[in-house]
């Protein structure tokens, strides 16, 4: 459905069950929730949909082998079990990948060897395959560019990967098929509050100017790093919950690390893990977790994190990458709670559900590989708070939108024939992207893709996995969203320029 056709719902429909403000991971999980159990359901987002952290995460789906080693056992559990889920009702989006740890010291193969035991013991009957020792020539094999100076072996283990961006937007369209309602581009300016309790919201359409007055039995605030705006929009006295902590991540050629195997560093000067895995043919570095006391649209990896990614990979890979081998860097911002602590990788990445006097839910924290589990638990205290009655939910088996019979490497899954069948499916828009006019025609008419970003960022991944060719691929997108959206050409030159800014941000300084 177009999104004029949405903005037309939205205008004859001036009171939902539940509003939802924010459209990333948790946000898009509360909504199809919500609207899975019946509740008239309404999603708005100020920019796009993923256009924050939930498009720049390290595109893993997992236990979180790093918080079993901490002993966050229930948070292990609860993940595992989420995972399944997720690889049963998004096969096109979710999939299996193995990983590989290097072993180099006799007491680190024991420790693991314990450790990614127990993670088998907790998956049970979800397990993906067990973990198992390798020989050095077996860890060559999966890994043949590893550093083979010193080493002993390797452990491999299964988890997912995904692509997140697009398991957003396949939530946006699971949400309109089950009859709500979700639309990016829409900023909440203020709350709306009646005899002492949130209300409904005001907002206001960032493309047209035009306001909306909506009211709602109850409103969910899940927007992110920027929780904490809202809440105050609710109570300016409130002190923040939030620590924001930046996380970057480096694209490079996939002939860094052939195969089909990722690399787990398990621990790193910093005290975390680095991951270097394969992602839309190319190999994904990362991550870090630095502090920030700053919110910015975009963020950007800092020169130090570049470094020490580069430094990193380095110690494990006889061909050290170099700046002038990155072609994309990105950075996202999570939304960590926690006041005190000096170390944000101490914070907690669980999350925190919030009740205000005046009814207004916030919830805080959270990773993606749980946002359905998440999305459950708050409706089930945002439908208490508003007095809506109690329904089961149904998410847990339910298939998302674009899913498949069986596993698909294809993020349009069973839409492929359809696009396929619209004007410019034979014609390929750059020679290094699999990008044809046909997908970028469907992005606007079903996908809400109002601009170049929206299209070569979280449509299609172009601009994380190769910013020069996102860059040189923008002027062929321009012209095709130009003629689906009756831009004129200042406008087309203007949708390009704005592009180009947020474009160079994702290239490395040499």
């Amino acid at each position: 459905m177009k999104r004029l056709a949405l903005l037309e719902r939205l205008r004859a429909t001036p009171r939902w069950d539940v509003l939802v403000v924010g459209g990333g991971a948790t946000g898009l999980g509360c909504a199809v929730e919500a609207a899975s159990r019946g509740y008239s359901t309404l999603l708005l987002e100020a920019r796009d949909f993923a256009k924050g952290t939930s498009s720049r995460s390290t595109k893993l789906i997992h236990g979180g082998v790093r918080y079993l080693a901490q002993g966050r056992i229930g948070l292990v559990r609860e993940a595992l079990a989420e995972r399944a889920l997720l690889l049963a009702n998004a096969p096109h989006l979710v999939h299996p990948q193995r990983f590989v740890v290097p072993v180099y010291r006799h007491l680190d193969r024991l420790t693991l060897g314990i450790g990614l035991s127990a993670y088998d013991w907790l998956a049970g009957q979800r397990s993906l395959g067990p973990s198992r020792l390798l020989s050095a020539g077996e860890t060559l094999t999966l890994l043949p560019t590893v550093e083979n100076h010193g080493l002993l072996g390797g452990i491999a283990y299964m988890d997912a990967r995904f692509d997140d961006a697009r398991l957003a937007i396949s939530l946006m369209r699971t949400v309109i098929g089950l009859g709500g309602l979700a639309l990016n581009y829409l900023p909440v300016e203020q709350l709306l509050h009646d005899k002492g309790r949130v209300s409904g919201v005001s907002a206001r359409d960032a493309e047209s100017g035009e306001a909306f007055e909506i009211h709602a039995q109850v409103v969910i605030n899940a927007a992110g790093v920027w929780a904490d705006q809202l809440r105050r929009l609710d109570d300016a006295g409130l002190a923040g919950r939030l620590r924001p902590s930046q996380g970057a991540h480096l694209v490079v050629d996939r002939d860094f690390l052939p195969g089909d195997s990722a690399l787990l560093i398990p621990r790193t000067r910093d005290g975390r893990v680095l991951f270097m895995i394969p992602w839309k043919g190319k190999v994904l570095l990362g991550t870090t977790d630095t502090a920030r006391q700053d919110l910015p649209e975009e963020p950007r990896p800092f020169s130090e994190e570049v470094d020490f990614i580069l430094d990193t990979a380095g110690r494990y890979l006889p061909r050290a990458p170099a700046r002038h081998d990155v072609r994309s860097a990105f950075a996202g911002l999570r939304p960590l709670i926690g006041g005190g602590a000096s170390n944000t990788a101490s914070l907690s990445r669980e999350h925190v559900i919030e009740v205000s006097h005046q009814g207004l839910v916030t919830v805080a924290g959270g990773k993606w590989t749980t946002y359905r589990l998440m999305g459950e638990e708050i409706i089930d205290r945002a439908a208490a708070s508003g007095g809506l009655p109690p329904r089961a939910g149904r998410s847990r088996n339910l298939s998302l939108h674009g899913s498949t019979a069986s596993p698909t490497e294809d993020v349009h899954g069973c839409e492929r024939a359809a696009i396929d069948a619209l004007p410019g499916a034979q014609v390929c828009l750059h020679p290094g992207l699999d990008l044809s006019e046909a997908e970028v025609r469907h992005a606007v008419r079903h996908e809400q893709a109002r601009n170049i970003e929206d299209m070569l960022a979280r449509r299609h991944r172009a601009l994380f996995t190769d910013a020069r060719a996102a860059l040189d691929c923008a002027a062929a997108v321009a012209a095709v969203m130009a003629e689906e959206l009756g831009w004129t050409p200042p406008q087309t030159l203007e949708m390009q320029e704005a592009f180009r800014r947020v474009a160079e941000g994702f290239l490395v300084e040499t």
